[in-house]
C-alpha cells in the first residue's frame, strides 16, 4: 500500500512537497516483525549474497505464507555456499 508523507511546504513559493512510497518495496510488513531489519543484520555482518540470502529467506519464512517454501530456499543457499567453500 502506499504512503503518502509531507516533505516540505515552502510559504515564499506556496508549494507543498510530498513524498510517496510504496511500503510493499522499502518496508513490507514480512520485513519488519522485530526491531532489526534482515538487510541491517545482512549489512553489518558483512555477508555475500548466498549467506545473506540464509538469514533473509530465514528470518522472513514464518511471515510471508510460504514457510516451508522460503525454509527450501535458505536450505538452497546455504548448499550452494557450503559447496562454494568445500572448493577452495
Amino acid at each position: 500500500m502506499a504512503k503518502t508523507t509531507l516533505e516540505e511546504i515552502d510559504v515564499e513559493s506556496r508549494t507543498i512537497t510530498f513524498r510517496v512510497t510504496d511500503d510493499a518495496v522499502e518496508h513490507p510488513n514480512h520485513y519488519n516483525v522485530g526491531r532489526i531489519e534482515a538487510i541491517d543484520i545482512i549489512e553489518d555482518w558483512n555477508l555475500n549474497f548466498n549467506l545473506g540470502n540464509v538469514i533473509k529467506y530465514t528470518l522472513r519464512a514464518p511471515y510471508k505464507g510460504e514457510t516451508l517454501q522460503d525454509l527450501k530456499k535458505a536450505q538452497w543457499y546455504l548448499s550452494r555456499e557450503i559447496a562454494r567453500r568445500s572448493k577452495g
